[in-house]
């Protein structure tokens, strides 16, 4: 058996991998022909209305609006849908902050539903008992790529009468039962960050079908004023709105990359599916699981590891942590996405808000004090302790060698499991909030 890295042994990968994007010669092409046209900005400038109508004829949807962020598009939506202060919004426990920050943007509460444990999206069985007479809207995250429950969350939220903004930011090209995320809600949102799928550098798009909801989140794009393409600005904002519009640069960028995103999709499931067929059989190790009726885009590859499974005695969150120690030296690029669930930040736990604990204390809320208890992240927690995740190795161009070698590396820690539990590790290492 050959020695652990960490301890002085040959590394599997040590060349790393290729970081995505790699920008191609006619991304620059696409660029330069922006700057050539000499429009930098504006709401109908050639590239932003271009990329709109490029998304929403890919997505399948009649609106399309571009922003400067996933988060922006969220607030967009929300503000769209009329949240307001003491409304309610549900959205998952496993999740990146912004969709709860944008309910507060918009002075709502936000509460939270724990995830399925295999799909790691918001469990639809769990739904219903967060739901109260101030609940407004769900919004339900496609989470690493695959799509949520839509048929069940939309189903719940007919009885109540709530709208759903389905969180797609991870999510671009992903289908659920031949439907393509981002036409499976009253309102969806993607991001253009760096790594996402498709990649702006930073951007958002919303999309929906109904008009009613594309001028209200356009409002909330625009100062919250109604501006129309050819119509002389008016300059009277009739409602709150930000800045959030997108720039001519990186929509430029992003309609270069649409044209692969495909492709790259493709490449992405045959990396995933290929490398979970490698080291699927590893007792112990649990690889993503995909439900028949969808098909993920694998914005992330997310493994979960179970000691006990193993006969090994030891905290789920300790022998995670030997792992990721291991196999980051022997050059797998494996992290950790979130540290906790997102209740459990700060922001949430001691309510600080706006200042004088708003939006939690708004004379317009239940009156009761609303809990972020355990069960609302149980197995929100768990995950988070015992999973590593993959981010851009699957991304192209890396191909089948790549997760040759990281499938070489995973069983390399199998063999040598002995030299992997006497790892140490540091305080920094096992951080998971409480």
């Amino acid at each position: 058996m050959a020695r652990l890295a960490i301890n002085g042994g040959e590394a599997v990968n040590p060349n790393g991998h290729i970081k995505f994007p790699v920008i191609s010669e006619q991304d620059k092409e696409y660029v330069m022909r922006a700057l050539e046209e000499g429009v930098l900005w504006g709401p109908y400038a050639p590239q932003v209305k271009a990329l709109e109508k490029e998304w929403a004829e890919f997505v399948g949807t009649k609106y399309c609006l571009s922003c400067n962020s996933g988060t922006a598009a969220l607030t967009m939506s929300l503000a769209a849908a009329g949240i307001g202060p003491g409304d309610e919004v549900l959205s998952p426990s496993l999740n990146f902050v912004a969709c709860a920050m944008a309910v507060l943007h918009c002075n709502g509460i936000p509460k939270f539903v724990d995830v399925d444990p295999k799909t790691f999206c918001m469990d639809p069985k769990k739904i219903e008992a967060k739901i109260t007479e101030k609940t407004k809207a769900i919004i339900p995250v496609d989470l690493h790529g695959i799509t949520a429950d839509m048929d069940e969350i939309n189903s719940i939220a007919k009885k109540y009468h709530l709208i759903v903004i389905a969180d797609s930011c991870q999510a671009h090209g992903a289908t659920y039962k031949g439907k393509n995320a981002g036409t499976l809600a009253d309102m969806s949102v993607f991001s253009l960050n760096g790594l996402k799928n498709l990649p702006g550098g930073d951007g958002g798009l919303f999309n929906t079908d109904d008009e009613e909801y594309f001028v209200r989140a356009n409002q909330c794009r625009m100062f919250g004023e109604v501006v129309r393409e050819g119509v002389p600005r008016d300059y009277n904002s009739s409602g709150v709105g930000y800045m959030y519009r997108y720039f001519e640069l990186p929509a430029a960028f992003v309609r270069s990359r649409l044209t692969s995103l495909r492709d790259d999709n493709a490449l992405r499931r045959s990396n995933a599916q290929y490398l979970a067929e490698k080291i699927g059989g590893l007792k112990g190790l649990a690889v993503p699981h995909i439900p028949e009726n969808r098909q993920s885009v694998y914005h992330y590859f997310r493994i979960r590891f179970s000691p006990k499974e193993l006969g090994i005695s030891m905290d789920p969150n300790l022998f995670r942590a030997k792992l990721q120690k291991a196999l980051v030296a022997e050059g797998v690029a494996v992290s950790r996405w979130q540290t906790r669930p997102v209740q459990l930040q700060t922001l949430f736990q001691e309510r600080t808000g706006y200042g004088k604990g708003c939006p939690w204390s708004c004379p317009y809320t239940s009156g009761e004090k609303v809990e972020y208890g355990p069960e609302d992240y149980e197995v929100t927690k768990q995950i988070l302790a015992d999973s590593l995740v993959l981010y851009d190795s699957i991304y192209p161009p890396n191909g089948h060698d790549l997760m040759d070698r990281y499938a070489e590396a995973l069983n390399k820690m199998w063999e040598n499991m002995d030299e992997v539990l006497g790892i140490e590790v540091a305080p920094d290492d096992m951080v998971l909030r409480d």
